[in-house]
């Protein structure tokens, strides 16, 4: 859809407006800094205007003293009930890049029963990375770490190393067995990206899998009319994601399926319409 790339574009543009820092080697101090965008956005871009949500919870549970991180969820759970995966589908950064990279030339994986199993695992990263292994190295080591932002992230390492390391001398030169290893893990994501469909959003994302269990309660978001929904299958069939039905916790919200239902049900609706959504997730 049109207005669905021109809303990435914008939002991309948005979370980084200081494109001239890119080539400065030097992350941007701005007091936007203290707020969270809805979309991962690393904080260490140095084109970036505001904090990555993932991010910045991670950072809570870091360092010597682990602290609730109240604000981030918050946050979170504002940007969750308003928007759900809609910001997934229209204002991340990390899956517009996906995105563009799929429309290479080449081979694609359809989705399967084996690529919705795969889905699950983004819980699975969520639970370790972003909330066992910070503790426990706190535990072990008396120092938290955020370790999907540390061990995983490919967003980070694109947005963030990238251009720090290009550009400080320095950094590059304490660059050791860790810078190997993400930078590693990206080319394998962008090399995936290609042939996959979103992989990272569909099976790595803790952000995604935050926002799938606040879907169906989101304020805007696609909607499956109950009374006019007939089953057919048609929805999940034209959709890229790992969806079963439209709107339910892997749906982005793109719009695609909205006109290959016969029947009509599907739509963008508001919360005050979402009584009669049939999708059970």
């Amino acid at each position: 859809m049109a207005k669905r790339t021109i809303a990435q574009f914008f939002s991309t543009l948005l979370y980084n407006p200081y494109l001239s820092n890119l080539t400065g080697g030097r992350i941007s101090r701005e007091w936007t800094k203290n707020i969270c965008v809805p979309g991962l956005n690393c904080y260490s871009c140095p084109a970036a205007a505001a904090a990555c949500p993932l991010g910045s919870l991670q950072s809570f549970f870091s360092g010597a003293v682990p602290k609730f991180p109240a604000y981030v969820l918050g946050t979170m759970l504002l940007f969750g009930l308003l928007l759900g995966r809609v910001i997934c589908g229209w204002a991340c950064p990390f899956g517009f890049l996906q995105e563009l990279l799929h429309k290479l030339p080449g081979p694609k994986l359809k989705k399967s029963k084996l690529t919705q199993r795969l889905s699950r695992l983004k819980y699975l990263w969520a639970v370790v990375f972003v909330l066992i292994l910070p503790f426990a190295f706190f535990f072990m080591t008396g120092i938290g770490v955020p370790a999907f932002c540390k061990f995983i992230c490919p967003a980070g390492t694109l947005e963030g190393a990238v251009p720090l390391l290009s550009f400080n001398p320095m950094l590059r030169s304490a660059a050791g067995w860790l810078t190997v290893w993400k930078f590693s893990l990206l080319t394998v994501f962008l090399i995936l990206m290609i042939f996959i469909y979103r992989p990272f959003c569909r099976w790595f994302c803790p952000l995604g899998a935050f926002y799938g269990l606040l879907n169906k309660y989101a304020l805007l978001g696609i909607t499956v009319n109950a009374s006019s929904c007939i089953h057919c299958g048609k929805c999940a069939a034209v959709c890229k994601m790992d969806t079963k039905i439209a709107g339910d916790h892997e749906c982005i919200s793109c719009g695609s399926c909205i006109s290959s239902c016969p029947t009509q049900a599907i739509q963008f609706h508001r919360l005050s319409n979402k009584n009669n959504e049939s999708s059970k997730t």
